[in-house]
């Protein structure tokens, strides 16, 4: 009995030595895992303090970039607004001179006579002709058998607005065109028999001073007077020329009361349409322009 019980107590404290050993181990490693951990979690926590020490540093270094190529940009759209500005002022500065060289061309290849002043002031010689005249269309001509001349580089404008009055339903004509120095003595000294030397300079001018010589001036008449200048300023044919002649480059040389010539409503002369259309704005006539202002659309009478 007592063997056994001696061997229930060896065998019970084998149990507990073993129990023991194992809480132990247990213990042990549980307290070296844990360690492990605490010491994992230790490094994991200074890379993480490490890294972001550099995170924070590239931040830093990528900020300040940011701020510096900003102001280099800033500094680079300044220039490229200040080279702007220089490149359209020599573009400005450019086409000023193209432009300058551009009408001293035209000026050289431009009969200086065309928008001078002929009545009674300057004179042309008996030598002078255009450089260049056309014929009229026989169609626009009273009657129609009549030659008709003109400056060849007006008639373009000329046939526009005889075609124009056409279409609105009118019967313009033109009574007369270029005439030479010879063909305006004859003229004149015919009406100088017909009217006497008084009338006839109220209304004609010598030779060499008329404006039918540059081959920029025309007479118009209508089928409503039968040919006929006496009367053409109650014809429907001279309100439309007042409201829409300038469109074409003309203007009426005599309107009422000018210093030069009677009224002559027929009388009308190529400037260009610019000056045309600066005459009939300003509500003036072509003689009472200063003839330095008229002159510098001389250029530009063809344009």
């Amino acid at each position: 009995m007592q063997t056994t019980s001696l061997r229930l107590r060896i065998v019970y404290g084998g149990i507990a030595l073993a129990t023991l050993a194992l809480v132990v181990y247990g213990i042990y490693h549980y307290q070296t895992t844990v360690r492990s951990l605490q010491n994992s979690i230790t490094k994991t926590n200074i890379e993480l303090l490490a890294n972001k020490s550099v995170t924070d540093q590239k931040i830093k270094d990528i900020t300040d970039s940011l701020a510096s190529l900003k102001t280099t940009n800033s500094f680079l759209t300044d220039a490229l607004l200040s080279e702007q500005q220089k490149n359209a002022l020599v573009i400005e500065q450019i086409g000023a001179v193209t432009s300058t060289v551009g009408n001293l061309e035209k000026l050289s290849k431009t009969d200086p006579e065309l928008l001078k002043q002929y009545s009674k002031v300057y004179f042309l010689n008996e030598h002078y002709v255009p450089v260049s005249l056309s014929y009229v269309d026989s169609h626009f001509a009273s009657p129609e058998t009549k030659q008709l001349q003109i400056h060849t580089n007006v008639l373009p404008y000329l046939t526009n607005l005889l075609t124009s009055a056409q279409n609105a339903g009118l019967t313009l004509r033109l009574d007369s065109a270029y005439r030479s120095f010879g063909t305006q003595a004859i003229l004149k000294a015919k009406y100088r028999v017909t009217y006497g030397s008084g009338t006839a300079n109220s209304f004609s001018a010598e030779q060499g001073y008329s404006e039918h010589q540059l081959g920029t001036a025309v007479d118009f008449t209508t089928q409503k007077i039968d040919g006929a200048l006496s009367g053409f300023e109650k014809t429907p044919e001279y309100v439309w020329l007042q409201a829409n002649a300038y469109q074409y480059g003309f203007v009426i040389s005599y309107p009422e009361n000018n210093p030069s010539y009677q009224f002559e409503p027929w009388h009308w002369r190529f400037v260009g349409v610019k000056l045309a259309t600066e005459i009939h704005n300003r509500a003036t006539y072509f003689y009472a322009m200063d003839q330095r202002d008229i002159d510098t659309y001389l250029a530009n009478i063809f344009d």
